[in-house]
């Protein structure tokens, strides 16, 4: 089979692409899916016509070495995929040929919290991922698609779809109610799917971002408010103008990380949540300190994506509520997949990066 392995930490440079790749063995719990993931995962499907990947900005942090997770040497890259179930060992319950299925992407985070051992079994990191012809994953770490999602969309769920979800749920005392705001940053696939499953679910929604034309389509999809963080660099005054009694949002799916820290914090009511998701904005010296969540008494949260029994509860609100993933205009051949990496590197994406195999 085809795949794509990382060897060393030199970016797209790392990224080796091998012809000749044993298929893997099917185990007795095995399930083997031909597949084209997504979010730098592939999805491969017997019975659709499209093939395709997707890319998360994580996997662009895994080949420059700053991801601060386990990741092997030599590992296939990729975290999401969805695919068609090709064939299963004989102690596999959970599925069947023709099932249409998505990675999870902590293999053993089944529910509740994770732990030393979970945290440390990420796909695309230190399990083979997503970025070849077949792959072989344990029952547990599987998940049906929804029904009303195609492949190629179902290829973009098992990272920021899932990520976003665990930021706005998996907080129980703190999760999205009707009504509440929240703030999203950018464009990128967390940030999207957040406003879609916020609006869903009956919540206003503030978004920032860089250029007019992204705003235009951010308010299509359903943004209340949209700010362009370049024109207004203190914009967490102003998304607390577009709340009640200038009270500051409920939710803010803190994406960018050090960078905009201070601004997140400047818009966050009074006890809100701020849900770090990553880095995307880049590192400085220049941020808040622990203080400033007692001064502004707030709870600050880090998430690394959710488990399988929030993946469920979200494909089901996915199905119910008809909701669509944001694919980016642009798809690349499984041959492009270094140009898929420098597009997104290079920040040209509008939702998801997906690569055509």
């Amino acid at each position: 089979m085809k795949q794509w392995t990382l060897h060393g930490k030199r970016g797209i440079d790392s990224l080796v692409y091998d012809e000749n790749a044993l298929v893997p063995e099917v185990g007795d719990k095995g399930v083997l899916v031909r597949c084209t993931f997504s979010n730098l995962a592939v999805l491969l499907s017997l019975t659709e016509p499209v093939h395709a990947a997707a890319l998360n900005y994580r996997d662009l942090v895994i080949a420059t070495g700053r991801y601060p997770f386990p990741v092997k040497e030599g590992v296939v890259p990729a975290s999401d995929g969805a695919g068609t179930v090709e064939a299963v060992g004989k102690h596999v319950h959970r599925f069947k040929p023709g099932n249409r299925v998505a990675t999870l992407f902590n293999q053993d985070h089944y529910g509740g919290s994770l732990d030393a051992r979970t945290i440390t079994l990420g796909v695309g990191g230190s399990i083979d991922g997503t970025l070849r012809e077949y792959g072989v994953y344990d029952e547990q770490g599987l998940v049906k698609i929804p029904d009303n999602l195609d492949l190629l969309e179902g290829s973009t769920l098992s990272c920021a779809a899932l990520t976003a979800w665990n930021a706005l749920y998996g907080l129980e005392s703190k999760a999205l109610k009707q009504g509440d705001t929240v703030l999203t940053q950018g464009t990128g696939g967390v940030s999207l799917f957040a406003l879609q499953f916020a609006k869903s679910a009956g919540a206003k929604v503030i978004a920032t971002t860089s250029t007019a034309e992204k705003a235009e389509i951010l308010k299509k999809l359903g943004a209340d408010h949209v700010i362009n963080y370049k024109e207004e660099p203190n914009w967490g005054e102003k998304v607390k103008s577009y709340t009640a009694n200038n009270e500051g949002v409920d939710h803010i799916i803190e994406v960018s990380g050090p960078t905009t820290m201070k601004q997140s914090l400047a818009a966050v009511k009074i006890d809100g949540l701020i849900t770090i998701i990553g880095f995307v904005g880049g590192m400085t010296n220049d941020q808040p300190s622990f203080l400033e969540c007692l001064t502004h008494i707030c709870t600050v949260r880090g998430v690394l994506v959710g488990s399988r029994v929030q993946f469920e509860a979200m494909n089901r609100a996915i199905e119910v509520r008809n909701i669509k993933p944001v694919i980016d205009k642009q798809v690349f051949t499984f041959d492009e997949t270094k140009k898929a990496y420098r597009y997104m590197m290079d920040k040209k994406h509008f939702g998801k990066v997906c690569i055509k195999i």
